[in-house]
C-alpha cells in the first residue's frame, strides 16, 4: 500500500508540473518549482527546522554523532545494492566491508571505525543507477516535502525508500519503523543547520539550491569525474585552440 501511495504522489506531481512552461532548458518549470520551493521553505520554518534545532540543543554531541553514524551505516545497504546494479563490484566490496566493520566493531553502526581505517563511503542510489543504465534525468523538479529532484531521481528516491528492499523491512512494527524514519529525517535536517546562514545570505535561495543540487548529482553520477563540456560552437573553432 505504501509503495503504491508513494508512486501515486510522484506521478500526480509530475503531471501537474508538465502543465507549466519556462525558458530555462535546465528548469523549464521554474515558475511552478519556485512555488513549491516557497511552500517547502514555509513548512520547514514552521515545523522541521525548529524540531531539528531543538533536537540538536537537547542531544549531546556524541549521541547526535552516533545517531548520524547509525543511519549512515543503514545506508550502506543501498550503496551495496546500487553498486552491484552499476557493475561497480569494487565499490560494492568496500561498502560491504564498511557495513560489516561498523555493524560489529562499531557497535551496530553507532561508531565509524571503517572511516578511521581509510575505507571511504561510496554514495550510490537508484537515481545514479538509472543514470548509469542510460535513463535521462528529465527536467529539474522541486518536489513537495522532498526538495530538489527530477523524474529519474524522484523515482529512484521512491525505490530506495520503499522499493524492493529496505532495512526497515525487517521491522514488524510499523510504529517503530516510522519512528526511525522520522528520527532519520530530523537528524538529516539537523546536519544541514550549519548551511542555513549561507542559504539566507544568498541573493536567490532557489537558484543556489538548484545549482548546488545539479552539480552534486553530476558529481555523484560520474564518481567525481564529470565530463568537460565542449564550449566550441563550431569544429573549426576547436581546432584553433
Amino acid at each position: 500500500m505504501k509503495n503504491n501511495l508513494t508512486f501515486a504522489i510522484l506521478f500526480t506531481f509530475l503531471l501537474s508540473a508538465c502543465a507549466t512552461t519556462g525558458d530555462n532548458p535546465k528548469d523549464p518549470y521554474e515558475e511552478h518549482n519556485r512555488a513549491v520551493w516557497e511552500f517547502n521553505r514555509a513548512m520547514d520554518k514552521i515545523l522541521l527546522k525548529p524540531v531539528a534545532k531543538g533536537y540538536q540543543y537537547v542531544t549531546p554531541d556524541p549521541v547526535e554523532k552516533g545517531v548520524s553514524n547509525f543511519f549512515s551505516n543503514l545506508g550502506e545497504i543501498s550503496n551495496i545494492v546500487n553498486s552491484l546494479f552499476q557493475g561497480k563490484f569494487g565499490d560494492a566490496g568496500k561498502s560491504s566491508g564498511r557495513f560489516l566493520i561498523n555493524s560489529t566493531i562499531g557497535l551496530a553502526g553507532l561508531l565509524d571505525p571503517a572511516t578511521e581505517m581509510g575505507i571511504k563511503q561510496q554514495e550510490e542510489d537508484f537515481g545514479q543507477t538509472l543514470a548509469v543504465w542510460g535513463f535521462d534525468s528529465g527536467p529539474y523538479l522541486m518536489l513537495p516535502f522532498i526538495g530538489p529532484s527530477n523524474p529519474r531521481d524522484g523515482f529512484g528516491f521512491a525505490v530506495d525508500s520503499f522499493g524492493v528492499y529496505s532495512p526497515y523491512d525487517e521491522l514488524n512494527d510499523s510504529q517503530t519503523e516510522w519512528s526511525l524514519r522520522t528520527l532519520c529525517l530530523i537528524d538529516k535536517r539537523a546536519g544541514l543547520l550549519p548551511l542555513e546562514e549561507q542559504l539566507e545570505e544568498a541573493l536567490d535561495e532557489y537558484l543556489l539550491v538548484r545549482d548546488a543540487y545539479l552539480q552534486r548529482r553530476e558529481f555523484l553520477i560520474y564518481d567525481g569525474r564529470p565530463p568537460i563540456e565542449d564550449d566550441c560552437e563550431f569544429e573549426e573553432d576547436c581546432e584553433e585552440w
